[in-house]
């Protein structure tokens, strides 16, 4: 349960982020393509997946 729990809060967080990539880059003088903004936005989704993850483990294991 802890992996599908920090899986949907990171597929949440996905779909912000990609939206937020592609549509706001642009203000900062970037303009990724969407195929762009979507390999930056796995890249942090895979981070956030695993930090999500790891530190529900470690407080799961910490109230044991």
């Amino acid at each position: 349960m802890n992996a599908l729990e920090a899986l949907t809060n990171a597929t949440i967080g996905f779909a912000i982020s990609w939206a937020a990539t592609y549509w706001l880059l642009p203000l900062w003088g970037f303009e990724p393509a969407a195929s762009q903004a979507f390999s930056i936005t796995a890249m942090f989704f895979t981070i956030s997946f695993a930090r999500a993850w790891a530190l529900r483990v470690l407080f799961r294991r910490l109230e044991a």
